[in-house]
């Protein structure tokens, strides 16, 4: 099978490796829609890799015991290897899962354990189901598309009643958006890419602001009376943004963090005593929510096709992360299967 491989700074190709087989609970996957993540950062360092992506929908084409899929089956791919007996797994938190399968070890198999290729190893019961209207490319926002801001939102039980504060408008705040629309919430964007700023506002936020001009803070507060947002989620793991945020949440409001960042400092008796905020680190959303996560992508269509900005044959996988680098995008995704030039958009 074909899979991505980074060879060097900004360098890219495909590479041939063994097909992988089912193997016990793991169903072998062909995988149609792959959305492209952060992954981009290893090809602009040119860290050397063919593990690559995290995130797919695809066909269960082989199983070799009576399981959860059959053959068939349109699935959405769940990342990572969660053990699936642990306390965590078995209620659903499965993304926090401290031991995860040695999949190698497992499997006897050193393919198929990645999303950017043609085929992929994954236990069944990570295997969500697509309801038969939704495509594949809607349903494979089920994973970093939708799903971080969706599972953060579970978190704060934000409903109609409130306005939110997103940070970063990359892929995840950008779907961050559509969670917000389909719960009623207000939303206000923070970013300072032309690009991503107008798609954010093309996605439906109420407006986008540039923390790189003057008093970003005390344009958030004039929107919001004086009060402060109820809600706000970081997704850029930026220090100055996730401030940002805490500064702008109202007393007792709440706070979710889903960017990867470094350290931040908070202060406790300002941020946390006197205002009586709540804070969240959210990686992911609960298995059990995966109904209401595809009622979302179900009444979602035309904002979700908003939301993917380009479409590439894996083949050319060089251009696709090119144009990542630009942020000149929304939600990117690859076909393992298409000829080269045929799907750029």
């Amino acid at each position: 099978m074909k899979v991505v491989g980074i060879i060097g700074e900004r360098q890219s190709q495909l590479m041939e490796e063994p097909d992988p087989h089912a193997h016990g609970e793991l169903a072998l996957v062909k995988i149609i829609a792959v959305p492209m993540c952060t992954e981009y950062k290893g090809f602009a360092s040119g860290e050397q890799t063919c593990c690559l992506g995290h995130e797919a929908a695809g066909e269960v084409v082989e199983v070799t015991q009576p399981s959860r899929v059959k053959v068939g089956d349109r699935v959405v791919v769940m990342p990572l290897y969660a053990c699936g007996q642990c306390p965590l797994c078995l209620k659903g938190d499965y993304i926090y899962c401290q031991h995860q399968l040695d999949f190698q070890k497992v499997t006897g198999q050193a393919t198929g354990n990645v999303t950017y290729a043609q085929y992929l190893l994954k236990q069944d019961w990570l295997l969500v189901p697509i309801p038969d209207k939704v495509s594949y490319d809607h349903a494979s926002m089920a994973c970093c598309g939708l799903g971080p801001t969706f599972g953060a939102m579970q978190r704060m039980q934000a409903d109609a009643f409130d306005t939110i504060l997103i940070a970063g408008m990359g892929p995840v705040g950008l779907g961050g958006i559509i969670n917000g629309l389909f719960r009623g919430l207000r939303v206000i964007a923070v970013e300072s890419h032309p690009y991503r700023a107008k798609l954010a506002l093309k996605l439906g936020a109420t407006a986008v602001i540039n923390p790189q001009e003057a008093d970003p803070l005390g344009q958030i507060m004039d929107l919001t009376h004086g009060l402060g947002v109820d809600k706000f989620i970081d997704c850029t793991g930026v220090p100055a943004a996730q401030r940002l945020g805490i500064d702008a949440v109202r007393r007792r409001g709440q706070v979710a963090f889903v960017g990867e960042g470094g350290n931040l400092n908070i202060h406790v008796g300002n941020d946390m005593l006197r205002k009586g905020l709540t804070l969240h680190g959210s990686w992911h959303f609960n298995l059990g929510d995966v109904p209401r996560l595809m009622q979302v992508i179900t009444k979602s269509a035309k904002l979700l096709d908003e939301l993917i900005t380009h479409k590439f044959a894996m083949e050319d996988i060089q251009r696709a992360f090119e144009l990542q680098l630009t942020k000149n995008c929304g939600k990117v995704i690859l076909y393992p299967w298409q000829k080269s030039g045929s799907l750029a958009t």
